[in-house]
């Protein structure tokens, strides 16, 4: 009988185990979809205003703040942070 206790504890550590996985990766995805959104619409950001838009620092945005920010580029108060003026505009 010890070895059936044995065997038993085994599959209930791996049960544990594979549970805290499933939870883990699930967990983890609304944030990844949030950070990816958020990093799209950078991108799209970047191809309507081009050089006026920052690109990588709206990205960079995006990791450190795990996609709570997510800009609009229509929404000029969300990419304030992002656009800048080039230095021949008048």
């Amino acid at each position: 009988m010890n070895s059936m206790n044995k065997s038993t504890r085994i599959l209930l550590v791996l049960f544990v185990a594979y549970v805290m996985v499933v939870m883990l990766v699930a967990g983890s995805a609304p944030f990844d979809r949030a950070v990816g959104v958020c990093i799209r619409n950078c991108a799209q950001c970047k191809k309507m205003f081009g050089p006026y838009f920052l690109g990588q620092k709206c990205a960079d945005s995006c990791v450190k703040y795990k996609g709570k920010l997510i800009p609009d580029c229509e929404d000029e108060g969300s990419i304030q942070p992002f656009l800048q003026a080039l230095e021949n505009d008048y």
